[in-house]
């Protein structure tokens, strides 16, 4: 994940692209956790991932969107780095996807209405809880698919 910050950011921030944030940040009315639990959050997080991920790739739909939304809503509530958390997470997804042979989505919200579910869904995520983010994923890929 770092080096995947590093190749997004690291040509307009490079004394801080590539490295987990060492500042305390706010994200709308989120507190994301402190910088020292930063990296520990992260080792957690990929290796939950990783247990998640043999269960997910085995086909089982509501798994793999346990996999995604999980994915998505644990590393925005942690928020690693100071900056371009929203880019790396999409490209990472994207990567994910590509790895499940499943089609390109479109991740970010066209309307306001959609916006606004997606943000609910996220402080949902911040509570630990995924089910509004399992939602959004399940039609994510079905308007993948249909499209």
């Amino acid at each position: 994940m770092l080096d995947l910050h590093r190749r997004i950011a690291g040509e307009l921030v490079p004394e801080w692209a590539g490295r987990w944030r060492d500042i305390a940040v706010t994200v709308g009315r989120l507190e994301p956790p402190q910088p020292f639990q930063v990296p520990m959050l992260m080792r957690d997080y990929a290796l939950d991932l990783q247990a998640r991920w043999p269960a997910a790739a085995s086909g089982k739909s509501d798994l793999l969107l346990e996999l995604l939304a999980f994915a998505e809503g644990r590393f925005l509530t942690v928020h690693p780095f100071r900056d371009f958390n929203g880019r790396t997470i999409r490209v990472f997804l994207l990567e994910l996807l590509r790895r499940l042979d499943l089609p390109r989505v479109e991740l970010a919200p066209q309307t306001e209405a959609g916006r606004a579910e997606y943000f609910t869904a996220l402080e949902a995520a911040d509570r630990r809880d995924l089910q509004p983010l399992v939602d959004i994923w399940r039609d994510r890929l079905a308007h993948a698919i249909t499209v």
